[in-house]
């Protein structure tokens, strides 16, 4: 059943990448996302690894030659963090509206301005209505494990979209715990080689894509990558089925935890959620009806699994890692909407917490309760997102 390393988010990554036998690797390096194209390149030159590593100028030339690639019937990917997938934009879109199965690791990384090394979710928020899924994995584990998937999903013929496996900028990225490297033959079980059904490189048949479209024809075409989008959900979950069939280790588009009876439910992503685990524990203990929902997908979103998991809940904080300045923050907003599909009467409330790196302690966990129950408790009129853990009277 594989072996255990000592790998961080990166290498875990990169040991992913290996195992689902990528063909093409393009990228561009960026902190802290440089040691997942390190690693790759490293498995190659020690020959225990064969592909094409292609190193480029800029990201967008890397995810052109990803697109490229990609469009000839190659299994691809690239990696990229901050103002790289900024950088990159132009061609997240190419990508998704030309239904290439590309897969790409983005290192969560503050957007400027002002300029910052450290994770928040600005950077992969920008993307998420180009067409590509999102997937947040917690620990190194889900890292590797979820770019199997990602590829296993993006190359189903009912789905053929890219996907983004996100890990938070060094609390995953740089992160090293054990993780279970599956063996080739265990890999090869879940995720084949890889057989094109879109797009394949023939002499004799010339093609275009990505091509000038009329107002005639444009929604009917953007309309197929939605219902793609719809049913990735299924193949997403079967998929998820079948991994834990193989390997043992069991994931969802949601996890909840301690759920059941509880009044008042922390919605969060990414790597914040070991943490906001421990507090519901330690909340528990006191005595309090706390409870978890991690959202694992955020594109596509699993709304009916939302819906039904805080259906009956009384309180919902909802933490995000983003400030969506003028607005509410994205999984506050895609949670309230799933939310209206029961015809749910819950108090909602929308947090930001953790940008540019700032830790999210179990302190702030813990003032994010205090404060959902204390609005609630005064059934006081509710117009904005709460800044949780900004320093007193600002800087």
């Amino acid at each position: 059943m594989g072996k255990i390393k000592a790998l961080d988010g990166n290498g875990a990554i990169a040991h992913g990448v290996m195992l689902s036998r990528v063909q093409l690797v393009a990228a561009y390096p960026i902190t802290p996302q440089t040691p997942i194209v390190e690693t790759i390149s490293d498995l190659i030159d020690r020959k225990l690894y064969d592909a094409t590593y292609i190193n480029v100028e800029s990201e967008h030339s890397a995810l052109s030659a990803v697109v490229g690639a990609s469009s000839t019937g190659v299994r691809t990917f690239t990696a990229s963090a901050s103002h790289g997938l900024a950088l990159m934009h132009e061609m997240t879109g190419v990508a998704s509206g030309s239904r290439l199965p590309i897969v790409m690791a983005v290192v969560n990384r503050a957007l400027p301005a002002p300029c910052s090394l450290w994770c928040d979710h600005s950077d992969i928020m920008t993307q998420r209505d180009q067409g590509w899924l999102q997937l947040f994995a917690k620990n190194p584990q889900e890292a590797l494990d979820f770019v199997m998937i990602a590829y296993k999903t993006s190359e189903d013929e009912r789905v053929l979209l890219p996907t983004m496996v996100s890990i938070d900028g060094f609390f995953l990225s740089h992160l090293t715990e054990p993780v279970n490297v599956p063996d080739t033959e265990e890999a090869a079980e879940f995720i084949q080689d890889f057989v094109p059904n879109n797009f394949t490189l023939d002499p004799s048949m010339p093609y275009a894509i990505n091509n000038l479209s009329s107002p005639d024809i444009f929604t009917e075409l953007k309309y197929q990558q939605k219902l793609a989008m719809d049913v990735s959900e299924k193949v997403l979950n079967e998929n998820f089925e079948e991994f834990s069939g193989i390997f043992g280790r069991r994931y969802s588009a949601i996890e909840t935890h301690r759920l059941e009876d509880a009044e008042t439910v922390l919605v969060c992503m990414g790597s914040m959620s070991g943490t906001a685990k421990h507090v519901v524990d330690t909340m528990r203990a006191a005595g309090k009806r706390v409870g978890l929902l991690r959202v694992v997908s955020f594109r596509p979103f699993p709304k009916k699994a939302v819906a039904e998991a805080l259906s009956g809940k009384r309180n919902v904080a909802v933490i995000d890692r983003v400030s969506s300045v003028g607005s509410f923050g994205p999984l506050y907003e895609e949670v309230l909407a799933s939310i209206r599909l029961n015809n749910g009467q819950i108090n909602a409330y929308s947090f930001v917490a953790g940008l540019g790196g700032r830790d999210i302690w179990e302190d702030t966990i813990m003032n994010v309760f205090a404060k959902t129950q204390e609005l609630c408790e005064k059934d006081a009129e509710y117009k904005d997102t709460i800044w949780i853990d900004l320093k007193k009277g600002g800087i």
